[in-house]
């Protein structure tokens, strides 16, 4: 997983990302001011930055002007098009709009973490891994044999790890926003990546709402 800088001055925003980072599995620092951000990132490697406009001390227009070139999602209240296109010219790679979904934040994230190569491609737990490129799955060293939709919602949970997800948003994110089949589809799926992983102790029902895939010790 990747290390991350969130620089963010509202203090319940940035520990919600915190949180969610972690439950996802990866490293972050916090900071809550352009100077301390500019600061921390000459000091220290960081995969992506979290990086908010309106900070005091230096903007966060300022602050990726003076940072070495690291990713960087800006995540803002400013909505307007110049700003994004002034965001976007000054290197960033993302810039989301407040308030915002946390899936989508963190699906934003690994969307660049793969773009700029700073995430781990293969996922180990118990005995399976799986290759996220390839999309080759192994149980005890022997493949499985997965179906193309079993993947798509395999990745889903591996990205979202920890991670509560509805019926209808694990068919938003593996069957896609125009699929208007059953919510069925999703528990007849979780039964056989169940089986042929052997998660049945890992994918946890929630009642009443859906899945998580369980990573935590």
């Amino acid at each position: 997983m990747a290390h991350l800088l969130i620089v963010e001055d509202d203090r319940d925003i940035n520990d919600l990302i915190a949180r969610n980072l972690k439950l996802v599995g990866h490293t972050y620092q916090q900071v809550f001011d352009g100077i301390g951000a500019t600061h921390i990132a000459a000091e220290r490697d960081f995969d992506l930055i979290l990086l908010d406009v309106m900070l005091p001390g230096l903007d966060g227009f300022e602050v990726i002007k003076k940072i070495a070139r690291v990713p960087t999602i800006f995540i803002t209240a400013r909505d307007g098009l110049e700003d994004r296109l002034t965001g976007l010219s000054l290197g960033a790679d993302d810039y989301i709009v407040k308030p915002f979904e946390m899936l989508e934040l963190l699906a934003r994230i690994e969307a660049v973490l793969r773009r700029t190569q700073k995430n781990t491609t293969t996922f180990a737990l118990d005995n399976a891994t799986v290759d996220m490129i390839t999309r080759a799955v192994k149980v005890g060293g022997q493949e499985v044999d997965l179906s193309p939709k079993e993947f798509d919602l395999l990745e889903v949970l591996i990205r979202n790890q920890n991670i509560a997800l509805s019926r209808e948003k694990l068919l938003e994110l593996a069957w896609g926003y125009d699929y208007y089949g059953e919510t069925r589809t999703v528990d007849n799926h979780i039964q056989k990546l169940r089986s042929k992983l052997g998660w049945e102790e890992r994918i946890k029902t929630i009642y009443k709402l859906g899945y998580r895939l369980e990573v935590k010790a």
